[in-house]
């Protein structure tokens, strides 16, 4: 499975998006003033954006593990 395309193709297409309607959706809630809730929702957005950061991480690393540990050498 090429993951690495996945990854690519989420980064580049997908998640600009999600991100731009966020960006909407914050600033129409802010401008009817509940700016306490646009807060709270823009700090679970960035943790949910550190998971998936994260998760990014664990992908590379997990992929090097495996290579260096099943690499067969000649």
């Amino acid at each position: 499975m090429n993951t690495s395309g996945i990854i690519g193709f989420f980064l580049s297409k997908i998640a600009p998006i999600l991100l731009a309607i966020l960006g909407l959706i914050f600033i129409a809630r802010a401008n009817k003033g509940e700016v306490s809730r646009v807060l709270t929702s823009s700090t679970i957005a960035i943790i949910g954006i550190a998971f998936i950061a994260g998760a990014v991480v664990l992908v590379a690393v997990g992929n090097g593990l495996v290579d260096v540990l099943f690499s067969q050498e000649d």
